[in-house]
C-alpha cells in the first residue's frame, strides 16, 4: 500500500469488527471487507436490480451491480490522487447499495410507505442491516462482520431516532460529526457515477436528446469540445466521448478542490476530520452549481418522463401488493422467512413487517415480477 496521508484511515487506527477475528494473512482488513462484500448474496443480486430502467427493458442499461463497480472505480482513482485509503473507499463503494429494493427508488418509496407504521424503510439502513445481520455466510456470526469504518461509510445519513438504536456506528449523527474522508469520497463518487451514466442510459433509451442536454452547461461544454476536435465522430462513440469527459471534468474539480481544502485545514488525523463541521471532499462552487443543474435536469426530463413513470407506477404496485399479501398471510412466504417471523414473535406485527420488508427488499426486479405472478395470478 502507498504511504497514506495523515488524515487517511488506516487499519492500525480501525475501531475493529463487532466480532473479533484474527487478522488476515495476505491482505488488509479493508481488502477482507471488499472480498466479503463481493462474495455476498446481496452483491450478486445487484446484477438484476434496477438503476433507472427495469431489468427486462434491455441488457445494455445500468444495473445496481454495474453502478456499484463504476462508483468503486471512480472512488479508487480519487482516493489515490488524494493519498487516501483506496481499499476502504472501494469496500464502501461496493457495499453502498446492498440494501436497495427492486425497481430502484420507486421500490424504496413504495416499501417505505408500507413500513411507515413500523419504523419506515430506507435503503441506506437496509444496506447496514444486510452486512450486519442478514447475510448468512459464516459459522461464527451473522452478517459479514465488516470493520467499523466500512459500516460507517455505508451509513451515509440517518435520523437521530434511528441513530440512537445503532450503537457506535450511529453515534456521529448524534454528536454532529463527519465520517472519514474515504466515506465522504465514496458518497460523492456515487453521485458522479449515477448522474453521468443516467445521461448515457437516457440517451440510449431515447428518452433524452442531445438538443435537450445542450441546455446543461456541463454537457454543452464537452459536446462543443468533442465536435470541434472530432467533427466526423458520431453515434455511440461521440456520446461516450462526451460523457467520459464530463466525468473527468467533475473528478478533476473534486480532486483539486478537496486538495485545496485539505491543504488549508491541514487536519492532523482522522479525528480532526470527524470533528470538522463540514465536508472536506467536495466540488468547487462553480462545479457544484453545474452538478446541481444536471441533477435537476435528470429529475425533470428522465426520472419524471412518462415512460419511466409508467414502469415505476407498475413497480410500486408490485412492491405494495407483495408486502400486504405477505403481511396478511405469512404462509405465502418461503419457510425460512416464516421461521424468522416465528423467532421474532415477541415483536408482534412490527417484527413481522420487518421480516417481510427484508424479503421484499432482497428481491431482484425479475424475481419480484415472477413472485407477484405466482401469488396473484390465478392462472400461473
Amino acid at each position: 500500500m502507498l504511504h497514506l496521508a495523515a488524515y487517511a484511515v488506516t487499519e492500525q487506527q480501525s475501531r475493529g469488527r463487532r466480532h473479533p477475528e484474527p487478522p488476515p494473512g495476505y491482505r488488509s482488513e479493508y481488502q477482507r471487507d471488499r472480498d466479503r462484500i463481493i462474495h455476498s448474496s446481496a452483491f450478486r443480486r445487484l446484477e438484476y436490480k434496477t438503476q433507472v430502467f427495469v431489468n427486462h427493458e434491455g441488457d445494455m442499461f445500468r444495473t445496481r451491480l454495474t453502478h456499484s463497480i463504476e462508483v468503486a472505480q471512480i472512488g479508487r482513482s480519487i482516493a489515490r490522487a488524494l493519498v487516501l485509503n483506496e481499499d476502504l473507499t472501494e469496500a464502501i463503494a461496493l457495499a453502498h447499495d446492498l440494501g436497495h429494493t427492486p425497481f430502484g427508488h420507486a421500490g424504496q418509496d413504495a416499501l417505505h410507505e408500507c413500513m411507515r407504521a413500523f419504523g419506515g424503510f430506507e435503503h441506506n439502513l437496509q444496506s447496514l442491516r444486510v452486512v450486519d445481520e442478514l447475510e448468512e455466510k459464516y459459522a461464527e456470526f451473522s452478517g459479514l462482520n465488516l470493520t467499523f469504518e466500512t459500516r460507517e461509510g455505508i451509513l451515509k445519513h440517518c435520523a437521530r431516532d434511528k441513530a440512537a438504536q445503532l450503537g457506535e456506528v450511529g453515534r456521529r449523527f448524534l454528536e454532529h460529526k463527519q465520517p472519514g474522508l474515504e466515506a465522504q469520497l465514496a458518497n460523492v463518487a456515487d453521485e458522479v457515477a449515477y448522474n453521468n451514466h443516467d445521461v448515457d442510459d437516457g440517451l440510449r433509451a431515447g428518452l433524452l436528446t442531445i438538443e435537450q442536454l445542450c441546455e446543461i452547461q456541463l454537457f454543452a461544454e464537452q459536446f462543443t469540445e468533442v465536435n470541434q476536435r472530432y467533427p466526423e465522430l458520431g453515434g455511440r462513440r461521440r456520446i461516450h466521448e462526451i460523457i467520459r469527459r464530463m466525468i473527468n471534468c467533475q473528478v478533476s474539480d473534486l480532486v483539486e478542490n478537496s486538495r485545496r481544502i485539505l491543504e488549508q485545514l491541514q487536519p492532523a488525523d482522522v479525528e480532526a476530520v470527524r470533528r470538522h463541521t463540514g465536508q472536506m471532499i467536495c466540488f468547487s462552487e462553480p462545479m457544484r452549481e453545474q452538478h446541481r443543474q444536471l441533477k435537476q435536469f435528470l429529475r425533470l426530463n428522465l426520472y419524471q418522463h412518462y415512460r419511466v413513470h409508467r414502469m415505476m407506477a407498475k413497480a410500486q404496485r408490485i412492491v405494495k401488493e407483495l408486502f400486504h399479501g405477505f403481511m396478511s398471510d405469512i404462509r405465502l412466504l418461503p419457510p425460512e422467512f416464516q421461521r424468522r417471523i416465528a423467532a421474532q414473535e415477541a415483536d408482534g406485527e412490527s417484527g413481522r413487517a420487518r421480516v417481510v420488508a427484508d424479503y421484499v427488499a432482497g428481491m431482484t426486479d425479475r424475481y419480484a415480477i415472477a413472485e407477484y405472478e405466482r401469488i396473484f395470478n390465478p392462472l400461473h
